[in-house]
């Protein structure tokens, strides 16, 4: 028993040791990890220009709309230009862009086609999109006016405004898109059925 006793003791106490080599040897601890360097005095705050040059998030009710403006005569040439190469002549889209138009009545179908007038429920998310995304490889490039123009002209592309309608930071967020609100079912028996659908296993065709 005595020897039972004594091979019990040294098992704990080599365990021990072993607990704290491990702890020592490149696994710190929380204590240990609180008390490594913070780093300070490398960097710096922003500027409030840097800040600005970074803040151009537009919500959905165009208040950080700019000062600018644009038709779709205006934005016509300039999509023939800067995007018609990756979403083709027609918004018909291609393997390098989606389509941009067409798709209405087609979200309730097994074949949805998710445009500009069938999908997307505010017109400022197509002027933010626009700034901060096109043209591909030259995200940036676009002046105020333009992304006006070409929003303009993307809108009555799909039969939203009138072609002469001058889009700005007060028109722009007035405008009712189609599926505006096409999230928010009035009823809870409009709700869509997934089995009508063919889903299966949460997936849908």
């Amino acid at each position: 028993m005595g020897a039972l006793k004594m091979r019990s003791s040294l098992s704990r106490f080599v365990a021990g040791v072993a607990a704290v080599l491990w702890i020592g040897c490149g696994f710190p601890s929380i204590g240990a990890q609180a008390q490594t360097p913070n780093y300070r005095g490398i960097g710096r705050s922003p500027t409030a220009q840097e800040t600005q040059a970074q803040d151009f998030s537009i919500s959905v009710d165009g208040k950080e709309l700019p000062p600018g403006r644009g038709t779709a005569r205006e934005g016509a040439p300039l999509f023939a230009q800067k995007c018609a190469g990756c979403h083709g002549p027609e918004l018909q889209g291609s393997p390098l862009g989606p389509a941009l138009m067409g798709g209405k009545g087609t979200l309730t179908t097994t074949r949805p086609v998710k445009t500009i007038g069938s999908y997307w429920s505010f017109a400022t998310s197509i002027w933010d999109y626009i700034n901060r995304a096109m043209p591909r490889n030259q995200e940036g490039t676009l002046t105020h006016d333009q992304v006006y123009a070409l929003t303009a002209f993307l809108l009555f592309r799909n039969q939203i405004i009138q072609e002469g309608d001058i889009m700005d930071a007060q028109s722009l967020p007035k405008i009712q898109m189609p599926f505006r609100n096409g999230f928010l079912p009035q009823r809870l028996e409009d709700l869509p059925d997934p089995r009508k659908r063919g889903c299966r296993i949460g997936h849908c065709p």
